[in-house]
Order: C-alpha cells, then structure tokens, then sequence
C-alpha cells in the first residue's frame, strides 16, 4: 500500500483502464486510515489539475464540513500534501 499502490492507481488511468475520479476513490479509500470521504474526491481532481498547470497557490472550495485551517477553502498544496496525490501529478 501507500505510494505503490498510487503509482498503480495513476498507472491505471494512464493506461485507459480505470479514469481519474474513479483512482481517487480508490486511493483515498484504501490508502488513507482512516479513509478520506468520496466527497474529497473532486477537491483532490481540481488539485491535482491546478498543480499540473504550476498553480500550486489557487483556493480550492472544499465540502461541508471539511476545513483546513479553520478555512473552507485550501490552497493546492496543502491538498496535495495531506492526501498525498504525487504518484497522479
């Protein structure tokens, strides 16, 4: 588990088999303890694009009721680091 199973997970849409939003459930539900709600799945996805365009400071809205420093936005890479979305980028 942990990155190698992320890399497959990126490996995976890569190869057509599996799409993004689908990868991410699956890495936020197996490879986290406790599990990230499915309703990060689309933050995650805007993350992983915004930072695919070097826009690692744009907000992302988050869903109720998760928050990031008291916050209910946060910025790509706080996104990126906590739920640990190298292997897609």
């Amino acid at each position: 588990m942990g990155l190698a199973t992320a890399l497959g997970f990126a490996d995976a849409v890569n190869g057509g088999e599996i799409n993004l939003d689908q990868a991410l459930g699956y890495h936020l539900q197996v490879n986290h303890f406790p599990p990230v709600p499915g309703s990060m799945v689309a933050p995650c996805r805007k993350a992983i694009e915004a930072a695919r365009e070097g826009d690692w400071d744009r907000l992302i809205d988050l869903p109720d009721p998760v928050t990031w420093r008291d916050q209910n936005q946060a910025p790509v890479w706080a996104i990126v680091k906590a739920h640990h979305l190298e292997a897609f980028l």
